[in-house]
C-alpha cells in the first residue's frame, strides 16, 4: 500500500512539461535564419527541443500531433516590450514602468511589478508571443533600471531572468532627463560609470547614502556588473551621430556589452555599428520623421542593417509596446514583402522571422535558452494555422516549457457574449 501511496504522489509532483510530444508533418521554421522545412516534425521532451527539422522520427510512446497544413515556430519573442508591467498607462496604480518620485534609478529592479494576470500577457500569448523583454522606462535620470526576461505562460511564476539587464536613455529622452541636453546625458553616463567603478574597488569606503551624493549605493552597485560587461546595456538611441558617440563610450569603457535599441537611423552609420559588433533591436515601422532625432528613418532601415552585416531584430519601444507585442509578426512580414519593392531594403523569409525569435533572444545572451527548435532549447513552440508572418494566419496551439497554453483571454469572451448574445443578456442601453 506505501508502494501505491508512493507511486500516486509521484505522479502529482510531476510537472505538467514531464511529457513527450512529436508535432509531425508541418512546414518547421527553426527560427535561426534559416529557410522553412516542408513536412518537418519536432520532438519535445520534458520541457526541453529534443530535434527539429526533415527526417526526425516520432519516438516510441510519444504524443503524435499531425500538422500536415500548418506551420510549426519557436514562440515569438518579444525583442523590447513593457508586457506585465502597464495595464492602462494614465492609471498610475496599474503603471510600473516608471518610478518618478524614487530616489534610485540604475537600481531599480522590475520582476517584482510583472503581473502575469495583466490582460495584455494572455491576449498576447494567444498570438504566439512566448517571452518578451521587458523594460523599465527613465523617471529621474536616464537610467531606467534593471530589466527582466520574462514568459507569457498562464501560471505565476513569470520571469525567465530577472535582473538580465539594464536600460538607459540617449538621444532626445536622455537630453531630458539628464538635465536638457545631450552633452549633460553623456557627462551623467561617463560619471555615473566611474562611479560604480569606485564603488566595486571599495564598496565600504563609497560614500552614496548622503544626500549630496552623485550615485545612490544601490545605483552604483546595479551598474558594476554593466561596466565590468557581465550585464547587457540596452542603449535607446536613434540619430545617427548619438549612435557613433555612443559606440564610442567603449573606448573608455571597453568592456560595455552594448545593445542599441530603436536605431531609426542606424543603417546611416551601418558600417560602425557593424565594426563595434554591436546588436540593434530596431523598430521596425518608424519610417516617417515625427522628430529631430529621426529625420532619417525609413522602413528600409532593418534591411540595410542587415546588408551591412549588423546582427537586427526587431522590437516595440515607443509603439505601444505595453500590449501590442503580437504586432510582430506584421512587422517581420512587411520585411519580406519590402524585399520585393524595387529600391527599398527588406529581408528574406527565414531572415525576417528570426528578428522576432533568435535574435532579440541573442541580443540580450539567451540565444542557447530560447528562440529557436533547436536541440537543447526551452520548448516553446507555436502551431500556425498557415504561415505565421501573412496578417490572416493565427496560433491555434502554444507550448510555453513543454506546457500546452490556453488560448482564450478577455477579448475572446467578449467577442464570445456578444457575438451570440440571447435576449436579456444585454445591457439595457441596447434594448433600444
Amino acid at each position: 500500500m506505501r508502494h501505491l501511496l508512493l507511486a500516486c504522489a509521484a505522479l502529482i509532483a510531476a510537472p505538467a512539461s514531464a511529457q513527450t510530444v512529436a508535432i509531425t508533418g508541418g512546414t518547421v521554421a527553426l527560427g535561426d535564419g534559416s529557410a522553412p522545412i516542408e513536412g518537418g516534425t519536432v520532438v519535445v521532451r520534458d520541457g526541453r527541443i529534443v530535434a527539429a527539422g526533415r527526417g526526425v522520427a516520432a519516438p516510441a510512446g510519444a504524443q503524435v500531433i499531425d500538422a500536415t497544413g500548418k506551420w510549426v515556430t519557436p514562440g515569438i519573442v518579444g525583442g523590447f516590450s513593457r508586457l506585465g508591467i502597464v495595464e492602462v498607462d494614465a492609471v498610475s496604480p496599474t503603471n510600473d514602468a516608471a518610478a518618478r518620485n524614487a530616489p534610485w534609478s540604475a537600481a531599480i529592479d522590475v520582476a517584482p511589478a510583472v503581473n502575469p494576470r495583466a490582460t495584455p500577457i494572455a491576449i498576447n500569448r494567444a498570438a504566439g508571443v512566448t517571452r518578451a523583454i521587458v523594460s523599465p522606462g527613465t523617471a529621474a535620470t536616464m537610467f531606467a533600471g534593471q530589466g527582466a526576461v520574462i514568459d507569457l505562460g498562464v501560471d505565476m511564476d513569470a520571469v525567465t531572468r530577472p535582473r538580465a539587464f539594464q536600460f538607459v536613455e540617449f538621444g532626445e529622452a536622455g537630453a531630458a532627463e539628464a538635465g536638457g541636453s545631450r552633452a549633460a546625458a553623456f557627462l551623467q553616463f561617463r560619471t555615473s560609470l566611474k562611479a560604480a567603478q569606485r564603488y566595486a574597488r571599495n564598496p565600504a569606503t563609497y560614500d552614496g547614502d548622503s544626500k549630496d551624493a552623485f550615485l545612490p549605493s544601490a545605483d552604483a552597485e546595479a551598474l558594476v556588473p554593466v561596466v565590468e560587461g557581465r550585464t547587457p546595456l540596452l542603449v535607446h538611441v536613434e540619430r545617427g551621430s548619438d549612435i557613433l558617440n555612443v559606440l564610442a563610450l567603449r573606448r573608455e569603457f571597453p568592456a560595455l556589452k552594448m545593445v542599441l535599441v530603436g536605431a531609426s537611423e542606424g543603417w546611416t552609420v551601418a558600417a560602425q555599428i557593424a565594426a563595434a559588433r554591436v546588436p540593434v533591436i530596431a523598430s521596425a515601422l518608424r519610417d516617417l520623421p515625427d522628430s529631430f532625432e529621426v529625420v532619417a528613418a525609413t522602413q528600409s532601415n532593418i534591411g540595410r542593417l542587415k546588408a551591412a552585416g549588423v546582427d537586427v531584430s526587431i522590437g516595440m519601444i515607443d509603439d505601444d509596446e505595453s500590449r501590442m507585442v503580437k504586432r510582430s509578426t506584421q512587422y517581420a512580414g512587411n520585411l519580406v514583402a519590402l524585399s520585393k519593392v524595387p529600391g527599398a531594403a527588406g529581408l528574406d523569409w527565414g531572415q525576417a522571422f528570426a528578428t522576432i525569435t533568435s535574435g532579440p533572444a541573442e541580443a540580450i545572451g539567451l540565444g542557447g535558452e530560447i528562440g529557436s527548435l533547436r536541440a537543447g532549447r526551452r520548448a516553446d513552440v507555436v502551431i500556425w494555422d498557415g504561415d505565421p508572418l501573412e496578417l490572416a494566419s493565427a496560433a491555434e496551439r502554444v507550448w510555453i516549457d513543454g506546457v500546452e497554453q490556453p488560448l482564450d483571454n478577455r477579448q475572446t469572451r467578449l467577442r464570445d457574449r456578444y457575438r451570440t448574445a440571447t435576449d436579456g443578456a444585454l445591457p439595457k442601453a441596447y434594448d433600444r
